[in-house]
């Protein structure tokens, strides 16, 4: 009589870190700390204080995470029927409401006491506003209530260079503007491919998406003519003095790639176009800042007056 075999192999239980960690949205954050770095590192000609460099870093990654982990809670129903987000922690029960709720929070106080005491209150309220217009007014309000939810909204995504900024010098700079202006511009191109890509997704739990609410043609022509304000956008720290050639050489160089892909989106209707468009918006953000922190060191690139 034949026996059981015990050795067959069974799905593996996710290691609970792991689950914590999706919470936060990693690579999310990891672009948010990136830029915060970047406007930490440029507010100052020479090396930043080290507290405001990792702590005030720290706090606002913790911020972020804390933001990610509440949007997650708050749209955990709409998640568990869209195809690219059914697989998180708390549409398949990996974690429960009250422990995402309690991790968020833990985040949330650690990073505004290290903010408010180790750094200054200044970026310890404006980290807590932009967590405050992620979390809340953006998931709970924009995101259901109009097209233009990711405009609107984006102004909390493009906080971290000003929050970086302000972590050394506690006040709110021009320059710093120039970098939030940059992200402010970049996010509406950015999230409407992704929206395109996934307006089914979008369309069966009801969320007024622009490709939903104003059909995928439409939506491309925005997004060209977003990338067209980001470009010019990204040449204002050339303009007013802030960056040198090198920035200007990499600035012209990325946004031409984003261009092109841009006016082949709106031009054809190459499936596959919106998802690659998505995916390099990220790399081009974070060559971008980069480019502008190797241009910071280099001050022979720069103009010899604005």
């Amino acid at each position: 009589m034949a026996t059981l075999d015990t050795n067959i192999a069974s799905p593996q239980p996710i290691a609970r870190w792991r689950l914590y960690l999706a919470l936060t949205k990693p690579k999310v954050v990891a672009l948010i700390i990136l830029t915060a770095v970047v406007g930490t590192l440029l507010a100052t000609p020479g090396w930043p204080p080290l507290d405001a460099l990792l702590l005030g870093n720290l706090g606002i990654g913790l911020s972020a995470a804390s933001a990610a982990t509440l949007n997650q809670f708050l749209d955990q129903r709409i998640d568990a029927r869209m195809l690219r987000t059914r697989s998180r922690p708390l549409p398949t029960g990996g974690l429960s409401d009250r422990q995402a709720l309690t991790f968020a929070a833990v985040l949330g106080v650690a990073s505004m006491v290290i903010l408010y005491f180790w750094v200054n209150a200044l970026t310890a309220a404006l980290t807590f506003a932009s967590l405050i217009g992620y979390a809340v007014i953006y998931t709970v309000w924009l995101k259901r209530a109009t097209p233009q939810n990711i405009v609107i909204g984006g102004a909390a995504g493009a906080a971290p260079p000003v929050l970086g900024w302000a972590a050394v010098t506690g006040a709110i700079d021009p320059h710093a503007l120039l970098l939030f202006l940059i992200i402010f511009t970049w996010t509406p191109p950015h999230f409407w491919a992704l929206a395109i890509a996934r307006r089914d997704d979008y369309a069966k739990v009801g969320i007024p998406m622009m490709p939903v609410m104003y059909g995928i043609e439409f939506t491309r022509l925005n997004v060209l003519l977003y990338t067209v304000i980001m470009v010019l956008v990204t040449l204002l720290p050339y303009l007013t003095g802030m960056s040198g050639l090198l920035y200007l050489a990499a600035a012209l160089g990325l946004n031409g790639f984003f261009l092109y892909y841009a006016v082949a989106l709106k031009l054809t209707t190459r499936v596959e176009l919106p998802m690659k468009l998505f995916r390099f918006s990220i790399q081009y953000l974070m060559w971008l800042f980069l480019a502008l922190l190797v241009d910071h060191y280099l001050p022979t690139t720069q103009l010899v007056s604005p």
